[in-house]
Formats: C-alpha cells, structure tokens, sequence
C-alpha cells in the first residue's frame, strides 16, 4: 500500500511539473519556477485539498536533487575559468555577500523577526541564482557576452561561499545564535582546508580512475561509477560533519577536470534534471500563498532592497576592479535576484528549527518575483545607460572614464608581469604544499585514538601509537615540505635579482642580493620547524621527544632529499598533464561544435 501511494504522489509530482514545465517554457519564463507553481498546486496549503499524500517521501527525494543540483554546479566549476576573472569574480562576491548580509539582517531587525531569522535572511538574500541566471542568459543568447564570463566567475566564487556559509550557518545555529570570532575562523579554516586537500587529490586520483573506466565503453559502467564517487564522497563529508552540499558541489569539481567530463554531463544530465525538478516541486509543496498576503509588505521591500542592492553591490566593485560602465551595470543587472541556494538556506533555518514558518515562503515569494525581473533587466542595460547618461554630470562621467583607462594603464606589462605571474605562481603552490602538511597531521590526530585502542591490544603503550603515527605524518609530509622550500629559494633569488637594483645598492648589489637569496631560506627553515613543532602537540606528549624525532628526521630528509624531490615533482606533472588534457578536450569540444 506504501508503495502504491508513493508511485501515486511521484506520477503528480511529475504530471503536474511537465504540464507547468510546457507553460513556462511556452511563455519562455524560468522553468525552475514552474517546478515550484505545482508544488504550490499540489501542496497542502492550497485550498481546496492537497493531492500528495506522502511529504516525507517527497522530501526525500528531495535531498537526493539537492545532491545532484550541487553536483552538477560543480561540474560546471572551472579553475582556467576562475582564473581569468578572479579578482573581479572576488571582489564582487565579497562586496554582494557582505553588502546583502547587512542588508537582510537590518530589514529582518526593523520588522522584529529575532537574531536568528535576521541571520538566516541575510544569508538568503546573499547568494545569485546560478540556475536562473544560466538559463535566462542562454535564452537571450548572451552566454558568450564578456560581461557573462564575469558573471560566471561570480557566481563560481559566490557557490564556494555559499557552501561555507552553509557549514557556518549550521555551527552558528548550534550555539544558539552566538557568534564567536574564534569559531568563524576555525570553521572556515577547516573548510579550506578539506576543499584544498580534496581538490588537489581528487584531481590526483579521480581523473585516472575516469579514463580506466571509459576504455570500456559503456555509458552506464560511467554512470554507475560516477554516482559511486558522488554518494561515497557526500558520506564521506557527512562523517565529516560537513554539509552534503559541500561533498556535492566539491566531488562535482574534481570530476569536472577529468577528459570525460562532457560525456558525464550528458548521461547524468537526465538524473539532475529528475531530482532537481522534484526539489524544485517539494520547495512549492512547502510554500503558504496566504503568506503573500499576511507579508506582502515585506515581500515587496526585500524584492526591491534584493535588486538595488545587489546592483549596486556587485555593479560597483565590478568597476572598482576595472571594468567599463555599461559592463559594471549588465553585471549588476544580471545578478539581482536569489534562488537555489537561497531555498537550501532557508530549509537549513527550518530543518534546525531556529527560523520561523513565515521565513521560507518569503524567500520563495521574492525569489520569484525577482527570477521574473531577471531577463528584462538585463534587456534594460542599454535603455538604462541611455537615461542616466542624459542625466548623469559630465565631470561624474570624465572621471569614471580616467579611472577606468588609470586602471588599465597600471596593470603589470611585459617581464613585470611574466614575474608577478611567476611569483603568484610560486606562493600558491607553497600554500597549497603547507595545507597538504597540515592535513596529513591533523588526520593523524583524528585517526590516533583508534590506533591507540588498536595497538593497546597487542600490549603497545600509547606512546609508541603517538611516535607511529607522528612518523608517518613526517614521512608523508617531507616531499611536501621540501617543494615548498625549494620554491622559496627560487622566490628569494627572484626577489633578490629584481628587488635590489645597482642604482638602490651601487657598489653593495652583489651582496645584499646574496644576502636576501640567504636569508630567506634560513627564515624557511626556521619557520617550517615551528609550524612542525605547532602541528605535532597533538601527537607527541613532550618536547624532548619532539626535538629528537625532528633531529633524526631532518637526518633522513636530507639523505633522501632527491627521492622525495622527485616524488613530489612527479605528483605535480600529474597535476598538470590532467590539467592540460582538460583544456585540450576543451578545445576539441569547441572545434566539434562550430564544425
């Protein structure tokens, strides 16, 4: 009989969002939000009788669209694309989160909904429609337009923040609404530190295990294989206390640089659309039309403070960071409304019982209202230059346009900036390098207590469980910590060559160059054994113990210096190659698609 009414509330569910799905394609609206008209259809606050009978099944499948909407968000995630737009795709995101985080938590304070709704309605308010803005730019056939490209580098950055923003949401709720700044960082540490060390192995591992298994040939051994990746890694996040989203949208970017990723996208693609239109449905099914009216006040404020404030947010620092006026404003345009994430969040508010009923069906409602206005604002970029050009003071628009070419006349040129790239380049793998030291100890850590229960039974005192497991943190750590100090030298000897000149020095050049390329690596040195000595407290008991280890280790680093060196130089290799096969299948993709 379960089952019955189960295959019953799926067959509405399904019947009701493809006629929904027809109409609004047919009047070419977002169909997201025709998905969400027939939950409101066949929920249970819509007069006169709810249809579904089992919600909770519902829901269920519900959580399994959450997973396959993240993880096909992270499919479309790109480290070459990231890269092009960084600064502006940061700055922006940075400015439109922290700008919309007041914004919500002011309007949330003026109308008295408490600390908690206050919080939870600015992190609402924060995060663009990834799908909405995807589908209406590819309507209006702008997806190739430059400002899009900067859109999508927003919206990258903002789904990285937005995952975070979750897992913090998540401890803050557990405290009942405090906000510690020691907990902030330490939460958002370790979620950098578990996306750093995922990607950078992930990358390692996952794109070979692809290739393995597409020598088969078979889309549905493809399939199985990546939906294996994709629950193992959400289980894994979840032991992890982290969000499942996060194991979605993370496992969704490392397979997305594996050479397979379009015939991925293709056999999956059925799936993600299933489940995300189930979740899509059950966010209606949830949804109260009276709210509309016992709110419609706050509805229409915080659909206006939505789109003005996130024009001005993300328009401003798109031309903080360079970019020409008309461009600033499509993008500003683009980004004024709230979606997926937007509904995630508030569920989150929900399932924790910390948020009102009211809270939900609002983000549903300006939600709405604001994926509706998308694609006409973004028709009115060129109406809206026009008018304000008219209006707007010439010495405003001269000094908009000095700024802009300033800019641009500033930026690094030639061997200034083949070495700022350079230098980028060498910190970014340090850093990368030290966070891989730092996981390897801290997992160490939380695997140490089952060592310690393990080896006690074969009658090992604990202190030889600790030195084990400090040993293997060392060993695997030193092809780590080796790189990174040979990539300081390099940066000491760069920085030393352009950084004293014969003009600044004379007659010293020569030595103070020798100096810095010196002193720098003993700086390294000295800086590595504290951040050494740092990790291992939770692994040796006393410092004595710690320095012998460190002394007889440093013995072993450095006679088996080049082997480790060539260990680590084979792992990045593979680093590159798979990245240079991604960019290669790219290409090849695009060539396939103008023939």
């Amino acid at each position: 009989m379960h089952a019955a009414g189960f295959i019953q509330d799926l067959a509405l569910v399904m019947l009701v969002a493809g006629v929904m799905t027809l109409l609004f394609h047919r009047f070419k609206q977002p169909v997201v939000l025709g998905y969400i008209l027939a939950g409101v259809i066949l929920g249970p606050n819509t007069p006169p009788f709810g249809l579904i009978h089992d919600t909770g099944t519902i829901n269920i499948l519900a959580d399994l669209g959450i997973v396959f909407l993240l993880f096909a968000l992270g499919l479309e995630f790109s480290l070459k694309k990231l890269a092009g737009v960084g600064l502006t795709a940061l700055l922006a995101s940075l400015a439109e989160i922290a700008v919309m985080m007041w914004i919500g938590f002011q309007v949330a304070t003026f109308f008295e909904w408490g600390t908690m709704n206050a919080i939870f309605l600015g992190a609402m308010l924060s995060v663009s429609s990834t799908t909405i803005i995807i589908k209406v730019l590819n309507d209006l056939g702008l997806k190739r337009e430059s400002f899009a490209e900067l859109i999508f580098g927003i919206l990258i950055i903002e789904d990285i923040l937005a995952i975070g923003m979750i897992a913090l949401l998540s401890s803050i709720a557990m405290t009942g609404g405090e906000i510690a700044t020691y907990a902030v960082v330490k939460t958002l540490g370790k979620l950098s530190l578990f996306m750093v060390v995922s990607l950078v192995l992930g990358i390692l591992i996952v794109p070979r295990l692809l290739a393995y298994v597409d020598k088969f040939r078979s889309d549905e051994i493809l399939l199985t294989t990546v939906l294996a990746l994709c629950f193992g890694f959400c289980l894994i996040v979840i032991k992890l206390d982290y969000s499942v989203a996060l194991g979605a949208f993370v496992i969704g970017a490392i397979i997305a640089e594996s050479r397979q990723i379009f015939k991925i996208e293709r056999i999956i693609a059925p799936i993600r659309d299933m489940f995300s239109a189930v979740f899509f449905v059950a966010i209606g099914l949830l949804f109260d039309p009276s709210v509309l009216i016992r709110y419609a006040g706050p509805i229409l404020l915080i659909t206006i403070v939505v789109v003005l404030g996130k024009f001005i947010a993300c328009g401003g620092a798109t031309f903080i960071a360079g970019h020409s006026a008309k461009t600033s404003v499509q993008v500003g345009m683009g980004l004024s409304q709230i979606g997926e994430f937007s509904f995630i969040i508030a569920a989150l508010g929900q399932t924790l019982h910390v948020t009102g009923e009211f809270l939900y069906p609002i983000a549903v409602a300006v939600a709405a209202v604001t994926s509706l206005l998308t694609p006409y604002l973004i028709q009115w970029t060129g109406p809206f230059m026009r008018i304000t050009s008219k209006f707007m003071p010439g010495k405003i628009v001269y000094v908009s346009q000095m700024y802009t070419t300033w800019l641009q006349h500033i930026q690094p040129s030639g061997d200034n900036a083949l070495r700022a790239k350079i230098i980028r380049r060498i910190v970014i793998q340090v850093l990368i390098n030290l966070t891989l030291v730092t996981a390897i100890f801290l997992g160490s850590s939380y695997f140490l207590p089952n060592l310690v229960v393990m080896l006690e039974r074969l009658w090992v005192p604990p202190i030889l469980a600790s030195v084990l497991a400090w040993c293997a943190s060392v060993i695997l750590s030193l092809p780590c910590l080796l790189a990174a100090y040979g990539k300081l030298k390099a940066l000491s000897m760069i920085l030393a060559e352009t950084g004293v000149s014969p003009m600044l020095a004379g007659r010293y050049t020569e030595s103070v160059r020798r100096l810095i390329s010196e002193l720098i690596p003993l700086i390294t040195i000295i800086v590595f054994l504290l951040f050494i000595i740092g990790l291992s407290s939770t692994l040796l008991p006393t410092l004595g113990q710690l320095l012998l280890m460190l002394a007889s280790f440093a013995l072993f680093g450095w006679l088996l210096r080049d082997r480790f060196r060539k260990l680590h130089a084979s792992m990045q290799v593979a680093l590159i190659e798979t990245m240079k096969e991604k960019k290669e299948e790219n290409l090849l993709e695009k060539e396939n698609e103008s023939s």
